[in-house]
């Protein structure tokens, strides 16, 4: 069977973990941006329901990490898994902590009880069918760290938009603006405290832009206050959700910069260079992987450090490198299709 017909004949099952109302970010955009995409180019996507016996599925796609048990059960009824984890935290420790962390999952794995060991899941990369990687440096931390097998470990990156690859020239109020724009949730990991003092001993001008998960925050209390002493050197007026506002507001910045302490691959810093940004990043293995020499680079380090890397960068955007124009999520789901359909070959041609 081939054409639109053919993807009809398949339904996948999204599960996820943690409910969206308990906190907004980049993996909840990332699954939904995902099944738009799927559901355009003609597979059929289903939230998964928990509650339904009766719900029929030939693939789960599963954004976490699912236990061994859960696995088992979708093969014994002839459903395929597959996985997409980010690994957020991992993916931004040092060398020799990861060295450490495999010692100690070898060593559990050979002492422990495997009840205890199981609820880890760490051997879930070696039962689903295949996983899915944000960066070469994930799927690079999938095969090492929790042996997955390379040729079952497929890289796809986020997607972009399609209004964020719009010319909005005519929409765009001036044609450039003095600010470094940061598009963030303000939490620790994002270091926008960090940025908002450093941007005030550079004297280099950075619009955040984004909501803190609660405005009880201590560190969003914090940030307000460096907000308030900081004059024009810091700009804040809460989050945007208009996109096109958003993509109009990359294309008139003077450069993007997001200097956190941990990521996955920044949703915000893809959409800022499909505007055309210059990038300033924070140097981790992630950004690396995903802009080479497309961005500029800032080593995860005290205010004083940042703020001389600000200095440097800010007067010199006009020569610095561009990052290759990113993936539309379009182009990711036709990705992400192409392995579902690999995967499925065998009920799909009978």
């Amino acid at each position: 069977m081939k054409g639109k017909g053919y993807f009809r004949k398949v339904k996948v099952l999204f599960d996820h973990p943690n409910p969206f109302l308990l906190a907004h970010g980049g993996f909840q955009i990332q699954i939904e941006q995902t099944k738009k995409a799927l559901e355009a180019s003609g597979i059929e996507v289903e939230w998964l329901r928990w509650w339904d016996d009766q719900q029929k599925g030939d693939l789960i796609h599963y954004f976490g990490r699912p236990q061994p048990a859960y696995i088992r059960q979708a093969h014994s009824k002839g459903i395929k898994v597959v996985m997409s984890e980010l690994l957020t935290g991992l993916g931004s420790r040092s060398g020799m902590a990861r060295k450490a962390q495999k010692i100690f999952m070898t060593v559990a794995q050979n002492v422990l009880p495997k009840e205890f060991t199981a609820r880890l899941s760490w051997e879930a990369y070696q039962m689903v069918d295949a996983c899915i990687a944000l960066t070469t440096w994930e799927k690079k931390l999938m095969v090492e760290m929790f042996g997955a097998k390379p040729e079952q470990v497929y890289v796809v990156p986020n997607g972009v938009e399609e209004v964020f690859f719009r010319d909005l020239g005519s929409k765009v109020q001036n044609p450039k603006s003095k600010y470094l724009v940061c598009t963030a949730t303000i939490t620790e990991r994002k270091r926008v405290v960090e940025l908002a003092e450093a941007a005030m001993m550079a004297q280099v001008p950075v619009w955040i832009i984004g909501e803190p998960y609660r405005k009880e925050d201590p560190y969003y209390q914090k940030f307000l206050s460096v907000v308030r002493v900081a004059g024009e050197m810091v700009r804040y007026e809460g989050g945007i959700s208009d996109r096109e506002k958003m993509a109009s507001i990359y294309q008139e910045a003077y450069g993007f910069v997001l200097l956190s302490s941990m990521e996955s691959l920044s949703l915000s810093a893809l959409e800022a260079a499909a505007g055309g940004c210059a990038l300033l990043l924070s140097d981790l293995p992630w950004a690396r992987a995903s802009f080479g020499v497309g961005a500029t680079y800032c080593p995860v380090g005290r205010k004083e450090e940042t703020s001389k890397k600000l200095r440097e960068f800010y007067p010199r955007i006009g020569s610095t490198p561009r990052a290759t124009r990113p993936c539309s999520w379009v182009e990711v789901g036709k990705q992400i299709q192409k392995i579902y359909l690999e995967l499925l070959a065998d009920k799909t041609s009978r």
